[in-house]
């Protein structure tokens, strides 16, 4: 029997805690696969060109995340139904039995064909689980948050999303630099990451069977949710599909993709990208609860807006300005300066989505056309920049994700402000 007492301001902290903990796995198990692609990416997708060889990697990336939609509707119906804690539950509990496949999947020397359908697989599973992730914490954080501190305690969501990201880096830099030489991680190592993932998930698993379920739930749980009730809110769903469109590339572009830019295009070694990527991952941690309270103060909706002013402007001339340094301080800066912008973005996107949606529809609201923009915009980043690449046009891309920026801003400019029209308090 779940406990139905309204929430002690420890006991509200706690189960943000640990919902974001959970988050945190769920973002640590999907981003290893970009962090450690690198060193396995030869062991499933056999040849000579390495660009071309992750080219492969980043394609069953992309394709993971053309599941997300499906984890969405599903996850969406189950939160929305059953309720956040039995949704994140089940979430977790798939992310885990992903992880565990990639760690013990045989390579393509020993198994042919059947060695990339396998991880496919693997990654097919974690895209349906990260699809249920998102809305189902998304709506967890900011139901169980109070209405002032409501930026602040969502912001957590991507404080989580960044820190399980960071978590992969360190593992492969404690993995580089302490424990294995780089023949021993391209022939095996690569596994632990994996497999470390999967008992992180059993962890939390555990954690989250205690968790409480929100009173917004309890309040709506018997009105009608679902596709039936989405279809009711279609400009709210529209919104979210043009407010993430340009910040999913943004994220995505200086996460997963940007260990890639730094090995093939800037052309630091291994260990080089390691320290940049995790060092510029810890400094956009610290930035999302700082931006997250900010925003409790001035509003979602002008934060927003700088995110599509700055970064249509800016996001050409940095990445061009990364690209043509060789230096590994100096592409650390600029990193930086890009999350300064990107942040503006990440911080406040979640609590934004779930102030748009009744809590009836609330998981599936803000998860399910999120899903869509980010399988088609987000997922296939990575494998866009690299086409242009090996196109010989990689700017190109950089073009591309200005105007997605773009498309972005001006959604912001018409959106109405959330904090002060928030279906939160229905």
């Amino acid at each position: 029997m779940l406990n139905r007492a309204p929430l002690t301001d420890r006991a509200r902290i706690g189960a943000i805690l640990i919902g974001s903990a959970g988050n945190l796995v769920e973002w640590y198990d999907f981003y290893v696969y970009s962090a450690f692609s690198l060193y396995f990416a030869d062991a499933f997708f056999p040849g000579d060109d390495p660009v071309a060889q992750m080219l492969s990697a980043s394609g069953v990336f992309a394709l993971g995340f053309f599941m997300r939609p499906i984890g969405a509707y599903v996850f969406g119906r189950i939160g929305d139904g059953r309720g956040r804690r039995v949704a994140l539950m089940l979430s977790v509990l798939l992310m885990c039995a992903g992880s565990l496949i990639i760690a013990l999947v045989p390579t393509y020397a020993s198994i042919g064909a059947g060695a990339p359908a396998l991880l496919l697989f693997a990654r097919l599973i974690q895209g349906l689980s990260l699809g249920g992730e998102y809305g189902s914490s998304a709506a967890y954080l900011a139901e169980t948050a109070t209405p002032a501190r409501r930026g602040f305690y969502s912001s957590f969501q991507y404080v989580t999303m960044i820190a399980g990201q960071l978590l992969a880096l360190c593992v492969l830099l404690i993995l580089q630099n302490f424990v294995l030489d780089d023949r021993a991680l391209r022939d095996w190592g690569w596994r632990i990451a994996f497999a470390i993932g999967a008992l992180l998930a059993v962890v939390v698993l555990i954690m989250r069977r205690d968790l409480t379920e929100t009173a917004a739930f309890e309040t709506a749980r018997k009105e009608p949710g679902g596709l039936r009730g989405l279809l009711a809110h279609k400009r709210e769903t529209a919104t979210v599909v043009g407010l993430t469109l340009g910040g999913t590339i943004a994220f995505y572009v200086y996460t997963t993709y940007m260990q890639k830019f730094l090995k093939l295009s800037v052309g630091l070694s291994a260990t080089q990208t390691t320290w940049v990527s995790a060092g510029a991952l810890l400094f956009a941690l610290l930035l999302q609860p700082i931006y997250g309270a900010l925003s409790d103060r001035v509003g979602r909706r002008p934060m927003l807006i700088a995110f599509g002013v700055l970064g249509t402007l800016f996001t050409t001339p940095l990445l061009t300005a990364i690209g043509n340094t060789r230096d590994a301080w100096s592409a650390f800066a600029l990193i930086c300066l890009a999350w300064l912008i990107v942040g503006l973005y990440t911080s406040i996107n979640a609590v934004v989505k779930a102030e748009l949606f009744p809590a009836a529809i609330r998981v599936t609201g803000v998860a399910l056309p999120y899903a869509v923009t980010v399988s088609v915009f987000g997922g296939s980043a990575e494998y866009v920049a690299l086409w242009f690449k090996a196109q010989g046009h990689e700017s190109w891309f950089y073009w591309y994700a200005s105007a997605a920026i773009f498309v972005s801003l001006v959604v912001y400019a018409t959106m109405p402000e959330t904090k002060e029209r928030s279906r939160m308090e229905d």
